[in-house]
């Protein structure tokens, strides 16, 4: 028999039997599941009034939107979405919203999603741009604006256009999180000055950001108020100057150490000679900026160069997503495969030991590659007896990837074995990158030649990894004995390493 389930998790949205702000947002994007339950897996709603009601889901978010229709995010995977929690409660995201966005028919959900973090003790910082409003009011002026951006000339007519529209896009925000129940304030944070005479010539009004007033924004946070900041900067004369959103970002993700810093776009992510960028370490994209900086469009190479020195401040993650996908937000924040554009701190992805506490982790992760027979049944036993054996790859603390080096001295060669990569990763390198750990490995461990026995993935190896075609000769004693048990016939790679 199935329960059909329409309900959520409310067990960390309740407080004081009232619901969170924004948790109604979140209820909705998983009772459009209607997910179909067996008893074993429903359990007892928390709500106080409705204690009978169950809620349970095991579907993973499914991420890396292409298209601009709006996704049905599938957060369901209760346990996967609560541990993110834990490690983003108290901490603090940049979100950066530009003036395309806020304008979209989306900017009432985005502000919902932002109120869901609150909720959650994330601590959200707003930034917005402009351009399309200074473009727009500009023309119903009669005029063209001397810039829109906040990067060229900004000349006194454009000044005032800028901070009218700032001001009335700053509304906006201001009147939606208010329907979201959320205290908001905007605030002079942003301590500019000219930028000046370039090339003989002078930007007039428009600033660079000199530094933030980080104890203006901590002061509000801690008061549980979300600071929304304009493309605006201030001296200590009174003066006001345009600046450019982007640069504002940074430098408020930099001054307050955020977890996060969250471009939200008309865009996808960052495009790269026409071609969605999914996710990337910081220096590889600093790569790209110095050889093929031609390549990135307009907006994307803004995005780019902001997103690329915040990881290099030591801001661990920024993202660029399209802000016109419903509950791109909660995608991007909520699993590690997001919806857009990652580039962060190199350290986001590592190959480690795995541990006695992994076991079970390793057989969930390959459970379905067994059954296909692709990998070779292990016990429980086994995998714990050579747990030193084994080795996980994880992107952002989750594992998605596995292989193990089985070490035969007599021999002088090692066994490439269990390797396995999620599906949701496929294509994306780590494949190559967990066979080159384990060829580094064994070289360290002066060991001759590794050897691995495949049923279906032999063709990968021989083109990916250069391995070749053996035979029984290749393989230790001991493991012959056990290969010629098993009678499952798999082709014998090797590979000499020197």
């Amino acid at each position: 028999m199935l329960i059909r389930c329409p309900c959520t998790v409310q067990a960390f949205a309740w407080t004081d039997g009232q619901p969170s702000p924004g948790f109604d947002r979140f209820a909705s994007s998983i009772a459009k599941l209607d997910i179909e339950l067996s008893p074993k897996e429903a359990y007892a709603c928390r709500r106080p009034e409705d204690p009978s009601t169950c809620r349970k889901g095991d579907q993973r978010l499914s991420r890396r939107i292409t298209h601009k229709r709006p996704p049905k995010v599938k957060l369901t995977d209760l346990r996967g979405i609560l541990q993110y929690i834990p490690r983003f409660r108290d901490k603090v995201f940049v979100i950066s919203l530009d003036g395309a966005v806020v304008e979209g028919e989306n900017i009432g959900n985005l502000l919902l999603d932002i109120a869901l973090l609150r909720s959650l003790n994330i601590q959200p910082v707003i930034l917005h741009g402009a351009a399309l409003q200074i473009a727009r009011s500009a023309s119903e002026k009669g005029f063209q604006p001397s810039d829109t951006c906040g990067h060229g000339i900004t000349d006194a007519d454009t000044l005032q256009v800028a901070i009218q529209a700032s001001h009335r896009v700053t509304h906006t925000l201001l009147q939606g999180l208010s329907g979201a129940d959320l205290k908001a304030a905007v605030t002079n944070a942003i301590v500019a000055h000219p930028k000046g005479i370039l090339k003989g010539v002078d930007h007039l009004f428009t600033g660079k950001v000199e530094r933030v007033d980080h104890g203006l924004l901590e002061t509000l946070i801690k008061e549980g108020i979300v600071p929304i900041i304009q493309p605006l900067g201030y001296d200590g004369e009174g003066r006001t100057f345009r600046v450019n959103s982007d640069a504002v970002a940074l430098a408020v993700a930099k001054a307050l150490k955020a977890a996060k810093l969250i471009f939200i776009t008309a865009q996808d992510g960052l495009m790269f000679d026409g071609e969605l960028i999914r996710e990337m370490a910081v220096n590889n994209l600093d790569e790209r900026l110095r050889q093929q900086r031609d390549l990135f469009d307009e907006e994307s190479l803004s995005k780019a160069l902001h997103a690329a020195e915040a990881c290099r401040w030591h801001v661990p993650r920024a993202h660029i997503i399209n802000g016109s996908i419903d509950e791109g937000l909660l995608a991007e924040v909520f699993s590690n495969e997001g919806i857009g554009t990652l580039i962060y701190a190199n350290e986001y992805q590592q190959i480690r030991p795995a541990k006695k506490k992994d076991v079970a982790t390793l057989f969930a992760m390959t459970r379905a590659s067994v059954a296909k027979e692709e990998l070779l049944r292990r016990t429980r036993a086994s995998i714990e007896k050579h747990i030193s054996d084994y080795y996980i790859f994880e992107t952002d603390h989750h594992p998605i990837g596995c292989v193990a080096l089985h070490r035969y001295e007599d021999h002088k060669s090692g066994e490439l074995a269990f390797l396995y990569v999620n599906p949701s990763h496929e294509n994306e390198g780590i494949g190559k990158k967990l066979i080159q750990f384990v060829e580094e490995k064994a070289t360290k461990l002066q060991l001759e030649q590794l050897f691995l026995l495949s049923t279906q993935a032999y063709a990968y190896f021989q083109s990916q990894g250069g391995y070749l075609e053996g035979t029984v000769e290749h393989l230790p004693e001991s493991r012959r004995a056990l290969y010629e048990q098993s009678g499952r016939k798999s082709k014998i790679l090797y590979k000499p390493l020197g």
